[in-house]
């Protein structure tokens, strides 16, 4: 059992983001940690797995959005001899979480904050490890390739590990939940703030392919396979909100949200009928969120385009 994924039950709600433990032995990496509120279910799942806290080596991290990396610090402080492997962008905001919490607050206030990610603290440099575009790192038998991968976020990559045939993909190869419509399956990429861009979103598609990887492990979530067929769903959406990007310059500025939202829910309702899944209503309560991240994305990538005033 190399691979154990965890349900890391972000804001409560199953099957929606996943860490992955990689084992060998009594060692393990860790891949993603959530947030704060996972950590200790990700400790018990460890001590269940027969894993010593001493033991866990690394915690790798795709990017620094906090559903992905919130948990990073909690993580160290239990774990003495993990060292952390982060892209440099990351690397600088793990070291000093300050600006990206005072980011996140602005957008989500305090208490939802409070509630979705918990408290966020300083990890020391000295335990970050910042991995360059293409390096390569060599444990127990897996050998894991680093791959910067744009387009979601500029500060993001994937891990492809040989050993397993897989790559690790956080955001940059979609979103797939594994429950929608009795377990059938489709993907959507994910724009959510602040650097999407279409041109370096297929780009990093094509990277991601290029591994020849037999799986994606998907942050959002779970382990994917027939790749080719579900980087073809993604171009489409990727297209689709460069289209939406397009039709942003004609949209007065108070109602950029409205529009925006409307036309993700439509790309994602394409890529549904595309692939024969009839989402219901407990569907979209859940997709909702997802259309409400991607449109602020997206009309901020929009904003960030025009002449300043």
């Amino acid at each position: 059992m190399p691979l154990v994924t965890i349900d890391s039950q972000y804001a409560g709600l199953d099957s929606v983001a996943s860490v992955y433990i990689v084992k060998e032995g009594s060692h393990a990496v860790l891949v993603e940690t959530n947030t704060t509120h996972a950590v200790p279910h990700i400790l018990e799942r460890m001590e269940s797995l027969s894993i010593p806290k001493t033991n866990l080596d690394y915690v790798i991290v795709t990017h620094v959005h906090l559903d992905h990396a919130g948990g990073t610090w909690a993580v160290l402080e239990a774990c003495p001899h993990a060292i952390v492997l982060a892209h440099p962008k990351t690397a600088k905001h793990l070291i000093n979480p300050e600006l990206l919490i005072k980011s996140s607050k602005k957008v989500y206030g305090d208490e939802i904050f409070d509630s979705l990610y918990g408290e966020i603290r300083p990890i020391p440099k000295d335990r970050v490890r910042v991995m360059e575009d293409g390096e390569s790192l060599a444990w127990m038998g897996h050998n894991f390739q680093f791959i910067y991968t744009k387009g979601h976020a500029n500060h993001h990559f994937c891990i492809y590990d040989s050993q397993l045939d897989g790559i690790f993909t956080g955001d940059s190869f979609g979103i797939s939940y594994p429950h929608l419509e009795n377990g059938k399956r489709f993907i959507f990429p994910t724009t959510t703030p602040t650097d999407f861009d279409p041109d370096e979103a297929i780009l990093s598609l094509q990277k991601i392919l290029n591994t020849g990887a037999k799986s994606a492990y998907l942050t959002h979530f779970g382990e994917i396979q027939n790749l080719n067929k579900y980087a073809e769903d993604l171009k489409i959406g990727i297209e689709h909100c460069r289209s939406i990007l397009q039709g942003l310059v004609f949209v007065p500025r108070s109602e950029r949200l409205v529009y925006t939202e409307s036309k993700v829910k439509d790309m994602i309702q394409t890529l549904a009928t595309r692939n024969s899944v009839d989402l219901t209503p407990k569907d979209w309560k859940l997709l909702n969120l997802d259309v409400g991240l991607n449109a602020q994305g997206l009309v901020y990538a929009f904003e960030k385009t025009l002449p300043k005033s």
